[in-house]
């Protein structure tokens, strides 16, 4: 299939050389053949905003203000206005710091706000908008170099209708790290080490979960570089520089805050704990399931357990297919961090929504089913996404 597309693009390459036309360059046909997908997946997102949107309006509330400033994304929005330096003390003696947000979105927020004239929301609405844009795209790259246009399309189509998808029109920064992790996993694939180091850079710079994408970096470039140790060959310097600069991001700011809370290697996991979040291995996800399980709970809590159950089934069957290196490594760390992480149950799938991934398996077998089973299971899928939503914005008393 790679030799044929190959060939097809050396044959079109001739032919608008041989009519007098100017080729068109690498990158724009590669987004000319993403741009169906792109499309499906622009009406997917801006339908389930129109239609939060209209419940918000009719209950009362304003919708650009609960995409903009709710949760997290006041958090963020206070950084780019004002700097670190936000501190909650609770009742109860917990204390929630504003360092464990990752800088590189605010810093951003704040770029665009000194070039524009626009409020800090805006830009935040701005940057993940265009970010889940250049996700989507990075995404359908990926997936049609493994498994062609068809199934790229689905896999890009379907992670704008998952269930948690309103996440990606909110000034949050899962679109920004998705953004960044695809590139990065799309230059691994094409052996474009400098771009993938520089990139998993800045995607862990975006999340704390970021660190999954140094890790699929990190892992390939070691089997690079003891493959070619074993022919007695030796590895390229770039393959080196790109695995040394995969994890700079996360780790600098990690000891960046180490070092402001005076305790350089546990600084930052101490303030993440006044959040109740710390890897546990489970323990702590384990009692949560056990509480649903068991006792009346919110609706919200109940899909959560059902969308991170999902997940672990798709990853084994993911698993199964023998994928590249390094989406396997990548979305392993994805889910290890999201199930091993105590904390913030109902958070969980949107924690998911970076591992991309986990599509392959149900979009692949779309490919293969009848026409109107996939329209169905589409359909299903885009009313789900739509209403719930619409919930975890408008009537959800948890944060997202």
């Amino acid at each position: 299939m790679r030799a044929r597309r190959c060939t097809l693009s050396a044959e079109t390459f001739d032919s608008a050389a041989a009519a007098g036309a100017r080729p068109v360059p690498r990158w724009r046909a590669a987004l000319l053949r993403a741009v169906p997908a792109l499309g499906l997946f622009a009406a997917a997102r801006l339908t389930g905003l129109l239609v939060m949107a209209g419940w918000a309006w009719h209950i009362g509330r304003s919708p650009r203000m609960i995409i903009a400033r709710a949760w997290d994304s006041d958090w963020y929005m206070l950084i780019a206005e004002h700097g670190y330096g936000r501190v909650l003390r609770w009742p109860d003696g917990s204390v929630q710091s504003d360092l464990a947000f990752f800088p590189l979105y605010p810093g951003l927020v704040r770029a665009v706000t000194t070039v524009l004239p626009v409020t800090s929301g805006t830009a935040g609405l701005l940057l993940s908008w265009s970010a889940a844009g250049a996700a989507a795209w990075g995404i359908y790259a990926i997936v049609e170099r493994l498994h062609g246009r068809r199934t790229a399309t689905l896999v890009v189509l379907l992670w704008g209708l998952l269930p948690h998808s309103i996440v990606l029109s909110m000034a949050y920064t899962e679109p920004v790290l998705t953004a960044f992790a695809a590139w990065s996993l799309y230059s691994v694939l094409t052996r474009r080490w400098l771009w993938a180091g520089t990139l998993a850079t800045l995607a862990g710079l975006s999340r704390p979960n970021g660190i999954a994408v140094a890790a699929a970096v990190v892992a390939v470039a070691a089997y690079e570089v003891f493959t070619a140790h074993r022919r007695g060959e030796r590895a390229g310097w770039r393959i080196w520089t790109g695995a040394v600069v995969a994890p700079v991001g996360w780790c600098g700011f990690v000891l960046s805050v180490g070092f402001r809370t005076g305790d350089p290697l546990g600084g930052y996991f101490a303030v993440q704990r006044g959040w109740t979040s710390q890897f546990d291995f489970g323990i702590g996800a384990l009692r949560m399931v056990r509480d649903i399980v068991l006792r009346p709970t919110m609706f919200s809590l109940v899909l959560a357990l059902l969308i991170v159950a999902a997940a672990l089934l798709l990853f084994a069957l993911f698993a199964l297919e023998r994928p590249p290196v390094a989406l396997l490594v990548y979305t392993a760390v994805l889910v290890l961090i999201t199930v091993g992480g105590s904390g913030f149950f109902e958070s969980k799938p949107r924690f998911l929504l970076p591992a991309f991934p986990l599509l392959l398996p149900l979009a692949r077998v779309m490919t293969k089913a009848r026409p109107g089973a996939t329209v169905a299971v589409t359909v299903a899928l885009a009313g789900l996404s739509f209403a719930y939503g619409t919930y975890l914005l408008t009537l959800s008393p948890l944060a997202l």
